[in-house]
């Protein structure tokens, strides 16, 4: 739909994907928030594919930087677009669509053991098979993003994650009593 208005009315357009986003005040039903309120209740965690699942998590102080930065630089026609061998990033309109994520997937059982040094707790876990239907791995090529704005996201997950228990412990902290 996006694409169809800048085609037709000339507005620039820019979509961003973004890649399993976390950090404070992130959405309650994403793996980081359910994880760190089961953990630090002793509540057990379901984790499916028995932890092999690999999810490209991507800080949200990157996600605004992406998003900013976008904002800042609108998209404009492509004059060399090739209808016949078409990058799919770009358009005859003035579209772009870019992946924002870290471009490290890790295995979930990895980012659980961070969570769980970062909240100083071990979790229970529950061990699943696989669902139907989900994906085994994200990984986001952010290559296109890089070339635009010259940015490419940078938190390590190691220092994503602390931020996020520390605020998560504080923020809760007369909940968790």
């Amino acid at each position: 739909m996006a694409h169809s208005y800048s085609h037709l009315y000339g507005i620039p357009s820019t979509g961003l994907r973004f890649f399993t986003v976390y950090g404070p005040w992130g959405r309650p039903d994403m793996a980081p928030m359910i994880f760190a309120n089961s953990i630090l209740r002793n509540r057990p965690i379901k984790v499916f594919n028995f932890g092999k699942m690999r999810r490209d998590f991507t800080y949200i102080d990157d996600v605004v930087e992406g998003i900013f930065r976008c904002c800042y630089k609108p998209a404009y026609i492509n004059e060399t677009f090739n209808a016949l061998n078409p990058d799919k990033s770009t358009s005859f309109a003035p579209y772009r669509i870019f992946n924002i994520g870290n471009s490290q997937p890790i295995e979930l059982l990895k980012f659980i053991e961070i969570l769980e040094n970062a909240l100083g707790k071990k979790a229970i876990k529950d061990l699943q098979p696989i669902q139907p239907g989900d994906v085994q791995a994200t990984a986001a090529n952010t290559d296109r993003l890089k070339n635009w704005i010259n940015f490419k996201p940078s938190t390590k997950i190691e220092d994503g994650i602390n931020k996020f228990a520390e605020w998560y412990i504080n923020y809760y902290k007369d909940i968790l009593k």
